[in-house]
């Protein structure tokens, strides 16, 4: 009991240290975001305005926008409206941004989570069946797949699977958004699926699901490469490591083996993987978005970085930075309740 509490603990303390490391952080990346969005070309002021301004209307748009003061004065200023919870606003839309991101953070978290979920259930048993059939005909053909899944782009996957499935077979809904649009639903956390599961709207839920599944494979399919090769190769490890060779050897069931020593060592690594791919995931998705109208935070952030949208560009890279931190602290935390050797 007294060791159980101490371990809980040393895990705060780990965890207040890590969070204490979030705030420097965030701060250097927004300032190197801050400057080098600026001092690359382009001008978000000419690509906002219609071709007809005068000189004089443009200089007008520099002034309310803040862009005619000097850059550490606007980086200040966006700081200290960031400390209040302000993103500041549009220069396309004049929208506030922290609305705009509230709208669209919640659909992508969904996609990026059910698609490295089910990356997970596939390259866990699939590596695992890899490493213990090494050498074989079923191992050379999981890990040609592999190399290919890798290998394939995104954006062509989607495009491909949008025609078989919706164009020939016609059994996938129209990528034309997360949910039919004649479908009401109450928005609760603009993720279809949940919400639809918490008001118990069936139909809904029936609806965003369908439209969920060819992106939510797309991206799983590609994030599954690496997971396969990398549980491929821990599994390689523990079948050929001394522990099991014993275990082995003194008669333990084929399914106990498999259980307390082939799985429990194959996925040692994978938090850590895992951790990475979610916010490769989280930052990579935008051409999935795309193709599938998912409107999300990446094709949020891909309008806003095609015109220039400075303050778009800027929340955008600021929460990926976030959760690549929060993500990789519970990925160690996760990784040190597996794996006995490591210390926090």
């Amino acid at each position: 009991m007294h060791g159980g509490g101490a371990s809980g603990v040393k895990l705060a303390r780990y965890v207040a240290r890590r969070l204490a490391l979030l705030v420097p952080v965030l701060v250097g990346v927004s300032l190197i975001t801050f400057v080098l969005i600026r001092v690359l070309p382009g001008d978000p002021v000419r690509t906002v305005m219609p071709p007809t301004a005068t000189p004089a209307d443009i200089a007008a748009a520099r002034v309310r926008y803040g862009l005619d003061r000097p850059i550490i004065v606007q980086y200040w200023i966006w700081l200290k409206g960031l400390l209040h919870g302000q993103f500041g606003s549009s220069f396309q839309t004049g929208v506030d941004i922290r609305s705009e991101f509230l709208q669209r953070v919640g659909p992508t978290f969904e996609l990026i989570t059910l698609a490295l979920a089910l990356a997970l259930v596939i390259a866990i048993p699939v590596g695992i069946v890899s490493a213990l059939r090494a050498g074989r005909v079923s191992d050379h053909v999981i890990r040609i797949g592999a190399i290919s899944a890798g290998a394939v782009s995104e954006f062509w996957l989607g495009l491909l699977l949008i025609f078989f499935f919706y164009n020939d077979l016609h059994i996938a809904p129209p990528p034309d958004g997360r949910i039919a649009p004649n479908i009401p639903i109450r928005n609760l956390t603009s993720m279809e699926l949940f919400d639809s599961l918490l008001t118990g709207n069936w139909q809904a839920f029936s609806s965003a699901f369908a439209h969920a599944v060819l992106p939510v494979v797309t991206l799983a399919l590609v994030s599954s490469a690496p997971l396969v090769r990398g549980v491929r190769a821990s599994a390689l490890q523990v079948l050929g490591s001394d522990a099991y060779r014993c275990a082995e050897s003194h008669g333990l069931r084929r399914s106990m083996l498999l259980l307390h020593y082939t799985l429990r060592g194959s996925t040692l690594g994978v938090p850590t993987l895992a951790a990475l791919l979610y916010g490769n995931l989280l930052g990579g998705d935008v051409l999935v978005e795309y193709v599938y109208s998912w409107n999300g935070l990446g094709q949020w952030a891909l309008n806003g970085l095609l015109i220039d949208d400075y303050p778009v560009i800027q929340a955008f890279i600021l929460v990926c930075a976030g959760v690549y931190v929060l993500v990789f602290l519970a990925a160690d935390v996760v990784q040190a309740m597996l794996d006995p050797r490591v210390k926090l």
